[in-house]
């Protein structure tokens, strides 16, 4: 097993870095989150964990060892592999899901992508007693037309500079998503930050 990996960050995508170990660049899938934490042309250091399957091998890193536990944890439900355990804690923080499995808040699970109202369920029965509480304090979105600082905004614009766009450049292309944030919030969901990061950046492919 790869347990982590450390160097300098050679190329940052919309859902992978290549850290260069030794003079190998190494690709690792991330979540906008952990690849917001990273910088390009600066040292980088995940916690990862290598998935194999018949015909691949991929990379999955993470900003600390409890996000890979989480991972790690949430493929043992049934149904649910890698990709559904990255999107999972691409949406929510290792303690906002143990929050909503320990409250069995299926509403919250379900904001995630693949996760429909069984599967949610599947979570809060396999997972109830295996995940544990919260190991520190959960800080649940507040986002909203009239937030000053929207969770997602702030998550949005750090992808965004981490990926090498300027602060400038990075404010105009979250303002420039903000509309469809908004309608997300006043359907009753969360703001889908994948989305809108892959959103912001064809809107700056086009300048």
């Amino acid at each position: 097993m790869i347990s982590f990996v450390s160097g300098r960050v050679a190329a940052l995508s919309l859902d992978a870095a290549v850290i260069e170990v030794g003079g190998v660049g190494l690709a690792v899938r991330c979540t906008p989150g952990t690849l917001a934490g990273l910088r390009l042309g600066e040292p980088g250091r995940l916690a990862t964990t290598l998935v194999v399957r018949e015909d691949d091998l991929t990379l999955y890193g993470f900003a600390d060892e409890d996000e890979r536990g989480v991972f790690d944890t949430v493929q043992t439900v049934s149904g649910i592999g890698p990709r559904t355990a990255q999107a999972l804690l691409a949406v929510l923080t290792p303690d906002m899901l143990r929050r909503a499995v320990a409250d069995e808040d299926l509403a919250t699970l379900m904001r995630v992508p693949g996760i429909g109202k069984k599967g949610a369920q599947r979570l809060v029965l396999e997972l109830k007693d295996r995940l544990g509480g919260p190991t520190g304090a959960v800080v649940l979105p507040q986002g909203g037309p009239g937030g000053v600082s929207a969770p997602w905004r702030t998550q949005l614009a750090d992808a965004l500079t981490g990926l090498g766009w300027s602060a400038r450049d990075a404010e105009a292309a979250v303002d420039g998503v903000a509309p469809d944030a908004e309608d997300q919030l006043a359907a009753g969901r969360e703001p889908d930050v994948a989305g809108l990061l892959r959103a912001a950046l064809r809107g700056l492919s086009r300048l």
